[in-house]
């Protein structure tokens, strides 16, 4: 069973940029098919994802978030990363980081769709607040 664990600061300034890690153990991110995503749930909404990064190291994103994010990662530590640029109190939310066998080409499309039985793991999720 792969576990990950989310890790980054709470509170994030509006206009600046959030950052958040995701520790994988039980398993590598390297791992043929394996796909690496970050997902997140903003108040009274249901998750959204927001990108992933699959075992070569080739990103994907949603479009609606493409030009302010990046999904990185670090082999050495087991770890993938994510960065939101300009934020604003609208991307106030739980962030979850989640991995999957494949990825469900829906996700790439734009719309709302999100089956949490898209995902074999989840991180237990961390609340990042935008606010001044």
């Amino acid at each position: 069973q792969v576990l990950l664990q989310e890790s980054g600061p709470g509170l994030v300034k509006p206009s600046q940029t959030l950052s958040l890690a995701c520790t994988v153990s039980g398993g590598s991110i390297t791992s043929i098919a394996y796909y690496w995503s970050w997902i997140r749930q903003s108040p009274g909404k249901g998750r959204k994802w927001m990108g992933a990064i699959d075992y070569q190291g080739n990103n994907f994103y949603s479009p609606s978030l493409r030009s302010r994010t990046s999904i990185s990662r670090d082999t050495s530590k087991n770890q993938f990363s994510l960065e939101l640029s300009s934020v604003t109190p609208e991307d106030t939310a739980v962030y979850y980081c989640a991995a999957s066998v494949g990825l469900v080409t829906t996700y790439l499309s734009g719309s709302d769709y999100f089956n949490g039985g898209d995902f074999a793991s989840y991180g237990q999720g961390t609340q990042v607040t935008v606010s001044s």
